[in-house]
């Protein structure tokens, strides 16, 4: 998919002479993308056709099929310009909060700064991701790639919170890290914000009460093996 790569760079020198027209480009993806989402969410996948999206974005629709090459590519990349924020070809682990994650000196604090990030993360891709998850058959193996990279990207953060002072979690790293697939998700975020009516703050504090008990707490307090069992 175009956006949503946690990890790997898709970055590459530009001429000058260049750059503006990969800021059109970009520029003219941001409003394709932003018409879709809008679409997809007020319709859904099925009543949301390449016409549509393509009178709202104000362009051709055979320049749709040429640069994304379908509706369910126009779905992921909706969904991956969402994940970062925007359609800039920047992984979200290059993105400036990463690096002062990275920064952060003490475990608590790192785990605040980054969960601060996926609360206004979930908040924009969780509409989107209902759509993909209500597409059904046809969108399997997009959903099986949006899990996978997510997972990816938290096992990213999980060594970075891993090395940081008054860890506790353990040693186990895949276990940090589904923990926080598990709890930084936009499945607790839709039962917990979407169905049950929580505020994404409210969602974003009792994940971080969780995972503080889970990975920050002193040695024999409750909670403070989970990530290591």
């Amino acid at each position: 998919m175009a956006f949503y790569i946690w990890a790997e760079s898709m970055s590459t020198p530009t001429p000058r002479t260049g750059r503006a027209r990969q800021r059109r480009s970009v520029l003219t993806e941001q409003r394709i993308l932003s018409a879709a989402s809008e679409l997809f969410v007020a319709d859904g996948y099925a009543g949301t056709t390449m016409a549509a999206v393509a009178a709202r974005a104000g362009v051709a629709v055979q320049s749709l099929y040429l640069r994304f090459g379908g509706k369910l590519a126009i779905l992921g990349a909706a969904l991956d310009a969402a994940v970062v924020g925007d359609a800039a070809p920047v992984p979200l682990l290059e993105r400036e909060w990463f690096a002062r994650l990275r920064d952060v000196a003490d475990g608590p604090g790192a785990l605040r700064l980054f969960l601060d990030e996926m609360e206004r993360l979930v908040t924009r891709t969780y509409p989107l991701y209902e759509v993909l998850l209500r597409t059904g058959d046809e969108a399997r193996e997009l959903l099986a790639s949006n899990k996978a990279q997510r997972h990816e990207g938290l096992r990213a953060v999980a060594e970075v919170l891993a090395g940081k002072p008054g860890f506790t979690g353990g040693t186990a790293g895949h276990r940090t890290a589904d923990i926080l697939y598990g709890l930084v998700s936009e499945e607790s975020y839709g039962l917990l914000v979407a169905e049950r009516g929580w505020s994404p703050a409210a969602w974003r504090d009792w994940v971080a009460e969780v995972l503080h008990r889970a990975l920050f707490a002193p040695a024999g307090a409750p909670g403070s093996a989970v990530a290591g069992t």
